[in-house]
């Protein structure tokens, strides 16, 4: 480092590059701290700032912090919110549990920002940090940014979605197929049933994380240190908290217990499993989409996806299900973060969890990465593929499972010898089931019917 300047904190002198807006805490923690080079995403940050501003207002409001320093932090926060300043937070994931040093980098930037602007010494601890710790920062950030990225993002991605779904059901309703159960021919479904299956999914987890969501926006600040509120004011979780609320858009509550939510991260778990299950719904999908699209002669070649690009490097005309793809590798994604989630969120030591740095990256990651992927698979899959008619009405007429619905006329047994015999024949069912059977062709025909046959009941109702 050749151009530095001399920043102290309690452990002594430090030198820090001269355009840093930091000071010797976050540089402790860049020179320490060499395990990923990724630092906590940016919605985390903003969360931290959002914090920084919400307790400036409750604690000028409470007397404890004079007007021009607190305006100061204020706008300074506010920079930072606004994605300003984004190469001023280099402090690894992987870095002290607590968070302290990402806590002490916010705090550090925005007392720098501060003391521009009102010409005063503003302190990163005793004025930006003031009634907090790391310990109920970190953790009410995790719950904040989350809450916030839900909201905005992945709820608004999933009702796309769930749109989509219900259009295109809609589109294709009169359209029939053969289902599959074990992958293998079964009694034949409608694209429309199908679909409107998946859109139920979509539904039962966008409920899911609105549960976490309301959850998320119960938050620990004001317990600082270890959960006892030593420091803060008596009235400033409250006033915190309606101020926060004010300036996000959501309805943020003060914690019943800090202890609880400060020593575990039990809701941060909770909301990882809902978007891991999000993550199992959306693989189901795209591998449904990616089996009904195969071939495009030698698979099943019920649906053609979008063409997006060149599916190889060595063979032309090649053309890949992409989208499926990408939206399958991340939802893995998603799982393996469940299971860092999970291992950290046991790591609640006492009366503070101490792997709150990769909850926050990987909770945060998650909820991005469904986001992204809901809007892809809905934006260029879902909303966008063709049916190949002519291939599933080939697939029906020689699909011997439609001999089912024969069961109750002509028993189990009887109708499994017909199935054989068509398929092994490779005939279709109604041929052999009339050579079988006493029934005649117009009754067959009545009850093979596939379209009457996604419509269920016994043989003979309406």
């Amino acid at each position: 480092m050749t151009d530095y300047r001399i920043e102290r904190d309690s452990m002594g002198e430090i030198k820090v590059p001269v355009q840093a807006l930091y000071g010797a805490q976050t540089q402790r923690a860049v020179d320490n701290f060499h395990i990923s080079g990724t630092p906590l995403p940016p919605a985390f940050i903003q969360a931290v700032a959002h914090i920084k501003k919400a307790a400036a207002q409750a604690n000028t409001a409470l007397g404890l912090l004079e007007q021009p320093i607190a305006k100061a932090i204020m706008e300074a926060a506010d920079e930072v919110i606004a994605g300003q300043h984004t190469g001023q937070f280099p402090v690894d994931v992987f870095q002290t549990g607590s968070g302290t040093s990402t806590n002490m980098n916010v705090n550090e930037v925005i007392a720098h920002l501060a003391s521009e602007r009102c010409g005063k010494t503003v302190g990163a601890n005793d004025h930006v940090n003031m009634s907090q710790s790391s310990n109920d920062v970190i953790p009410t950030a995790i719950h904040l940014s989350a809450a916030l990225a839900l909201n905005n993002q992945l709820l608004p991605e999933l009702n796309f979605l769930n749109t989509t779904l219900k259009e295109k059901a809609q589109a294709l309703d009169g359209v029939v197929k053969t289902g599959r159960t074990h992958l293998m021919d079964a009694m034949p479904v409608t694209f429309g049933q199908e679909l409107r299956g998946w859109a139920q999914q979509v539904e039962g987890n966008i409920e899911r994380l609105k549960h976490c969501l309301n959850e998320l926006c119960t938050l620990p600040q004001g317990g600082t240190a270890v959960g006892t509120g030593v420091n803060a004011h008596a009235d400033f979780a409250d006033l915190f908290n309606r101020q926060l609320s004010e300036n996000v858009g959501l309805t943020c509550h003060t914690a019943g217990n800090f202890f609880a939510l400060q020593s575990s991260q039990d809701v941060a778990v909770a909301t990882s499993g809902q978007l891991k299950t999000l993550a199992v719904t959306l693989m189901k999908m795209a591998n449904d989409l990616r089996w009904m699209n195969s071939g495009p002669l030698a698979g099943l070649g019920e649906i053609e996806l979008e063409a997006l690009q060149p599916g190889s490097s060595i063979m032309p005309g090649k053309v890949n299900p992409v989208i499926p793809e990408a939206v399958a590798m991340a939802a893995a994604q998603v799982m393996g973060n469940d299971t860092a989630i999970t291992v950290a969120g046991q790591s609640g030591n006492f009366e503070l969890n101490v792997m709150l740095p990769l909850v926050a990256h990987n909770l945060l990651g998650s909820i991005q990465l469904m986001a992204n992927a809901s809007e892809a698979l809905a934006g260029r899959a879902i909303s966008s593929f063709t049916v190949r008619e002519d291939n599933l009405q080939k697939a029906l007429a020689r699909n011997p499972i439609l001999v089912t619905a024969l069961n109750p006329i002509i028993g189990y047994n009887k109708a499994a010898s017909i199935a054989k015999k068509a398929y092994a024949e490779g005939r279709p069912i109604i041929d052999v089931a009339e050579e079988e059977t006493d029934l005649a062709r117009d009754e067959l025909e009545r009850l093979l019917d596939p379209a009457k046959l996604t419509r269920g009941g016994l043989p003979g109702e309406s």
